[in-house]
């Protein structure tokens, strides 16, 4: 690979990792591309040789913020509860630019590009899957229903959390969710 070449890659992921968190940071249409080349090092002229239009990418930058949901995907393979903790945590709330974009691009969402819907469409998929798998019962169906009932528990507690500006109740609320899920999540469940 050539000087260039490889300069062009590093180039186009600057411009990447500077808009997965600018998005999730002022969601997708609170940021324009001259600042993403700013924040990039970069002049808005250059951003035609890494790009066709805006929305590839906001696309490309989603789906690279979505890798920041994998260690919370691995936790919840081998500890739910405590990955349950990390999301309804005071850190997942205050970090928004490496939060988990499903939480915090939840509303950008529904008016974004079918291809950024599409990404989003899967992850949450796979974390309500991921969720399914942790609880301890039998029956699949009530399964996938209480997994759909704690991905928009986590979700929307977090948001929630984020949007309200006394910090007791966004703490309340963040630790009411948890409190909720962590009994769904109990091995005590599989007993009964």
């Amino acid at each position: 690979m050539g000087h260039s070449q490889a300069d062009k890659i590093a180039t186009h992921q600057r411009i990447v990792d500077a808009a997965a968190k600018r998005f999730r940071e002022q969601g997708l249409d609170g940021i324009s591309i001259a600042d993403l080349m700013k924040d990039a090092g970069l002049t808005v002229g250059g951003f035609y040789r890494h790009f066709a239009s805006r929305d590839e990418l906001i696309a490309e930058a989603f789906e690279h913020a979505l890798r920041d949901v994998e260690p919370w995907e691995a936790a919840m393979v081998t500890s739910p509860r405590q990955a349950m903790r990390m999301y309804l945590s005071d850190t997942h709330r205050d970090e928004v630019s490496n939060s988990c974009p499903v939480s915090t691009l939840v509303n950008d969402m529904s008016r974004s590009t079918d291809d950024a819907r599409e990404a989003y469409t899967a992850r949450v998929k796979r974390m309500a899957e991921l969720i399914a798998k942790a609880i301890p019962t039998e029956d699949s169906a009530d399964k996938r229903a209480e997994a759909h009932l704690i991905m928009s528990a986590c979700v929307g507690a977090v948001a929630l959390s984020r949007a309200v500006t006394d910090p007791k109740l966004s703490k309340q609320i963040l630790d009411g969710a948890l409190s909720q899920i962590l009994e769904l999540l109990s091995p005590k469940r599989a007993a009964k």
